[in-house]
């Protein structure tokens, strides 16, 4: 008499289709990253224009008057 309790298990491999996605969904990310932290979407300014206020202060030529 055969054994009623046996399970059998079948492992197929499947298509691939969660990893493909998974690398998709990689490669996306680090486009991503790369396009606003170093690519044209950074908006980087020049290192000469620092974003402040330019203050032009003028400079007194002539020696001080002694009192």
């Amino acid at each position: 008499m055969p054994d009623q309790n046996t399970v059998v298990v079948k492992d197929d491999g499947g298509s691939g289709a969660g990893m493909i996605l998974g690398v998709i969904a990689i490669i996306a990310i680090v486009a991503a990253i790369w396009f606003f932290a170093l690519g044209p979407g950074a908006n980087n300014k020049s290192s000469t224009d620092n974003g402040g206020t330019t203050i032009n202060v003028e400079v007194p030529t002539g020696a001080p008057n002694p009192s």
